[in-house]
Parts: structure tokens; C-alpha cells; sequence
């Protein structure tokens, strides 16, 4: 794609899924790739030119991962920040303010800083480029589960929006994708719970394409965004799902009638609600 070859770029979540499937793919395209994450056991992903650890909920994290991609390369001209957390799969009553806040730190916090990062980069270097966001489906769609993290993607939209708005004027375009099912390790930890990862292929199978989507499918999308493909794209969400989110779920194609709503609230609220 053009304008990525040459190009510094900044990949937090690096470590897998998503965040190391875009690393491959924006040094395929020949940009020089610096690699972000919390991780101290897993090598750094194949053809990343440098390799930070460092947490993106910090103020130290971020500056951190700034200071080592411009020290090595004198500049950054791309972001795209990836880094996330899931956070308790506990329902709304039990969810504790701390595990709330924890979410929020990473997911929301972790981007604002990242954003503001790059803008303040971009002017110390003069120059414009690009920053993408990794949103949800839970940023567009709402369910019973997961209330920190469906937070945290709803708010992050807002950064976007805001961002693209200010960016503008400087030639900064800022934009989002927006996964639907993608197995990665970011569910691991709940492979076993209602809606975790080992049920991930099953529920996929109920969107257009039917199937689940690859880190691979995400990150090309990342890469055309990034790229000067996407010169006239600003503040735009790009839902990368298989089709889910234009599914009507009351219509048969959708699938209406077919759960099984008994099991479901069971398994949710610990009793038979009809």
C-alpha cells in the first residue's frame, strides 16, 4: 500500500493476536516497526526493528515506548494503538470498582496517552501521519457482560472523534477498527465463561460470513488506514466482524428464535427469569 514503506510506526499490544499480526504486516509493507507490550517472556514479533516494554496506562510507559522509537529512528510517523485488557467476566452487580478501574486504565487511559503522545511528537518533528485505534464491536453494540470493557470501547470513540477533529486541520488523520469475534489470547484468561474464548467460534458462526476472524483480517484493515490509500479518511470507525453488526437478530436470517434464552440466563443470572 502506498506511503507505509519508509515509514515509522508504533504497535502497542504487540506481543500477539491483533497487535503482532499488524507488526508483520506493516514490516511486509516496509515500514520500521517499533513493538510495544507488558510482556517479558514472549521475543519480540518477527521483523520488529525494536522491541519496548512498557505500560501503556502510565504516563512512564508511554514516554517510555516514545523515547526509544524516536531515539532509534528520529521520529514516528504512525501509531496504532492496540493495547487492551478484557477485565471480569463478573455480572453487573459484582463488578468491583477496582476491576472497572483497572479496564478503564488500559483501554481508555492507555489511548488518550498514546494519542496525546503522538500529537505532541508530530509537532516536535513538524510533520503530519496517522493513528489507529482498536475499538470493538462493544464500541457500536451493548450486552449483559463485560460492562468495563464495552465501557471502555464506547469511550474510546470518543477520543477518536475528538482526535480526528483536531488532527485535521494538521494533516493528522486519526481512525478506528472496530473487531467483532477474533480469537486471541486477550480472552484466554476465561476460556471456560459464558462468552469466552472457547466458545468463540461457535457464537462467530452466526455472522454473515460464518466464521471467525483472523489477527490477520484485522490488521490488513489497520494497514489500509494507515496507509495514504486512506488519504481521505478521518474519524471513521471500520467494523472488521464478518458482517455481525448488520445482522438484525429479530428477522430468521439473523437467527431469531434459535437461542436458547433458559441456558442463557442461567448461565448469567442463576435462575430461569421465564
Amino acid at each position: 500500500m502506498r506511503g507505509l514503506a519508509g515509514k515509522v510506526a508504533v504497535v502497542t499490544g504487540a506481543a500477539g493476536g491483533i497487535g503482532a499480526a499488524t507488526v508483520r504486516r506493516l514490516v511486509e509493507a516496509g515500514a520500521q516497526v517499533v513493538a510495544v507490550d507488558t510482556a517479558v517472556a514472549q521475543p519480540p514479533p518477527a521483523g520488529a526493528a525494536a522491541w519496548v516494554r512498557a505500560d501503556v496506562s502510565t504516563e512512564d510507559g508511554v514516554e517510555a515506548y516514545m523515547s526509544a522509537a524516536v531515539e532509534r529512528f528520529g521520529r514516528v510517523d504512525l501509531h496504532h494503538l492496540n493495547a487492551g485488557i478484557s477485565g471480569s467476566f463478573a455480572t453487573l452487580p459484582e463488578l468491583t470498582a477496582a476491576e472497572f478501574d483497572r479496564v478503564m486504565a488500559v483501554n481508555v487511559r492507555g489511548v488518550f496517552l498514546g494519542v496525546r503522545a503522538a500529537f505532541r511528537q508530530y509537532e516536535a518533528q513538524d510533520g503530519t501521519g496517522g493513528i489507529v485505534i482498536t475499538g470493538s464491536i462493544g464500541s457500536l453494540r451493548g450486552s449483559a457482560d463485560l460492562l468495563a470493557y464495552q465501557t471502555s470501547k464506547h469511550a474510546v470513540l470518543g477520543i477518536l472523534h475528538g482526535a480526528a477533529m483536531y488532527g485535521g486541520p494538521l494533516g493528522v488523520r486519526v481512525n478506528a477498527v472496530a473487531p467483532g469475534i477474533v480469537p486471541t489470547d486477550l480472552f484466554a484468561a476465561t476460556p471456560d465463561a459464558v462468552g469466552g474464548k472457547d466458545d468463540m467460534a461457535r457464537r462467530a458462526s452466526s455472522t454473515p460470513l460464518r466464521r471467525a476472524g483472523t489477527g490477520e483480517d484485522v490488521a490488513a484493515v489497520v494497514a489500509f488506514l494507515l496507509s495514504d490509500e486512506a488519504a481521505y479518511m478521518t474519524g471513521e470507525v471500520v467494523s472488521v466482524d464478518g458482517g455481525a453488526s448488520i445482522v438484525s437478530t429479530v428477522r430468521p436470517s439473523g437467527g431469531a428464535g434459535a437461542w436458547d434464552f433458559a441456558g442463557y440466563d442461567r448461565a448469567l443470572y442463576g435462575r430461569d427469569l421465564r
